[in-house]
């Protein structure tokens, strides 16, 4: 096995080609994973794309992860992680957990006291991560009400 390479973790704007790439990728391997189902995405042309905050993972300089931080209201201390994404052949080195780390910090950061999440019950390995850094299942909130595809997860940050 290949030495690992530092990675670092870059807060871009919407309009990044990496961070554009990278949720391609991302929304590919959601449609053959949920082939008939609906895919929630972000969609760039919408103006409060702007409020949101994006990260990109970049190991020996290569774009290999991203992340998304989405207020969920302007009055609130609650944000959406979104658009969460490692390459396939970068996972099981880390990159997602210190990736999630980051947006934990940076939302911390911005005054936000909770996240909250949506994946699909077909992405065990995003389960898993999500569980494993203290995220429990809430009820389906905003667009995800009535999906039968979609668990939440929410996590009240200390």
């Amino acid at each position: 096995m290949a030495p690992i390479t530092e990675v670092s973790f870059t807060e871009v704007g919407p309009e990044n080609r990496d961070l554009r790439a990278l949720i391609e990728d991302l929304d590919e391997d959601l449609k053959a994973r949920y082939p008939h189902e609906t895919i929630y995405v972000v969609d760039f042309s919408d103006p409060k794309v702007k409020e949101m905050t994006f990260v990109v993972a970049y190991q020996g300089g290569r774009p290999v992860g991203c992340g998304g931080l989405r207020p969920l209201d302007p009055q609130s201390s609650v944000m959406e992680l979104k658009r969460f994404y490692v390459d396939p052949g970068c996972r099981k080195q880390g990159i997602a957990n210190r990736m999630l780390l980051d947006l934990e910090a940076r939302a911390q950061a911005a005054g936000c006291r909770e996240i909250r999440l949506e994946t699909g019950i077909k992405q065990p390995e995003a389960i898993a991560l999500y569980v494993k850094h203290g995220y429990r299942p809430i009820d389906l909130f905003g667009p995800y009400i009535g999906d039968p595809d979609s668990l939440c997860y929410g996590k009240v940050l200390s």
